[in-house]
């Protein structure tokens, strides 16, 4: 019998209803102290008939920080706001896995607390800029992590998911992908290091293959998901030839035992990604390259084997019960891009659902 994207399935131990997921996607409404609010807790709720839930990227520290208004989860308040978040997303009978995201170098020292600045594997500074509070900055060059720095944020990743845990999330999501820290040390252009975190493939992939083994021993590889974009040129990455990087990765990432690789598909990459699918044992998320958003015609991508679940983004936020849509195939609301960054409860909590239309 054909598998469908409203069967079930066990992650790693927990049943989630369905096969598709909220994939994860900045907001910027985060409030005083990088703090969840009541709004925040509301907007995951209203989407918790996803089989899995992944929250926008949370930074694991006050440096990892490059965007407005993002939460974070290295404070008690910070851990008590999304316990909200978590308590409203399980009440609907939902699945919520937190994502961690250290922007690296992506960001400016004016969205940074008084003193930091921005840090990276290399100084090289990504094209490009980031909008602030101010309006839109050049990104700076980065300041060059010591190796000990390197081992203090693997630490940092840790202490977040433990805090995470505490909060209530079914599990954490390691953001690999779209040029933040983990994918800039996977790339050559934007890591030119040469001692044992850089200068060769094999010591490109350590950063991420250490930071997701510190993560999973610390609360459990049943707990633990990463996320990676290959030959993804978002934020300045440079990355040629990800068929020699991604392989070797993700077999050291098989052998941890995870809870699901989740790949976001970016060009022409699906051999790729039909080779990473091969290499990993576990559940195997996909977000996957469309012209548009991700619709009903990509849920065949779990009939037909190539992943086990799909991760929705844009439709998600404009569709809050979206499973039921794709179940009637729509109607659908539209994005309003204009509301996609900050702002109140407009384009956020506001879209209609089925019943409520």
């Amino acid at each position: 019998m054909m598998t469908t994207a409203f069967d079930p399935i066990d992650l790693s131990g927990v049943s989630l209803a369905n096969r598709i997921a909220l994939a994860p996607m900045t907001r910027s409404r985060a409030g005083a102290g990088g703090v969840p609010t009541d709004l925040v807790a509301e907007y995951y709720a209203q989407r918790a008939s996803a089989g899995l839930v992944i929250t926008e990227g949370i930074q694991p520290s006050p440096v990892g920080q490059g965007y407005p208004d993002t939460p974070g989860l290295h404070s008690a308040e910070q851990v008590a706001g999304w316990r909200k978040v978590t308590d409203a997303v399980h009440a609907k009978g939902g699945r919520i896995f937190a994502q961690l995201m250290h922007t690296g170098r992506v960001g400016h020292p004016s969205l940074l607390p008084d003193g930091l600045v921005n840090v990276g594997p290399s100084p090289v500074a990504a094209a490009g800029q980031v909008y602030t509070h101010e309006g839109p900055k050049d990104f700076v060059t980065p300041r060059e992590l010591t190796g000990d720095e390197v081992r203090a944020t693997i630490d940092e990743f840790v202490t977040a998911a433990r805090n995470a845990i505490d909060a209530g999330f079914d599990g954490v999501e390691l953001h690999g992908a779209n040029g933040y820290l983990i994918h800039q040390f996977l790339a050559p252009g934007s890591n030119q290091r040469d001692d044992e975190w850089g200068g060769s493939p094999e010591k490109r992939i350590r950063f991420a293959a250490e930071v997701t083994k510190a993560v999973a021993a610390e609360i459990g590889a049943a707990r633990t998901g990463i996320r990676l974009s290959p030959g993804n040129p978002f934020n300045g990455i440079s990355e040629p030839a990800p068929e020699e990087t991604y392989p070797a990765l993700v077999r050291e990432l098989d052998a941890l035992g995870l809870a699901y690789l989740h790949i976001m598909e970016v060009g022409p990459v699906r051999e790729l990604v039909a080779t990473l699918r091969k290499s990993f044992g576990g559940t195997f998320v996909l977000n996957p390259a469309t012209e548009g958003p991700t619709g009903h015609d990509d849920l065949a991508l779990i009939e037909d084997g190539t992943a086990d679940i799909v991760s929705f983004g844009a439709l998600f936020l404009a569709n809050p019960d979206l499973p039921a849509r794709l179940r009637t195939r729509g109607p659908y609301n539209t994005p309003d891009q204009s509301t996609f960054y900050g702002g109140d409860a407009k384009g956020y909590t506001d879209y209609p659902t089925l019943q409520s239309a």
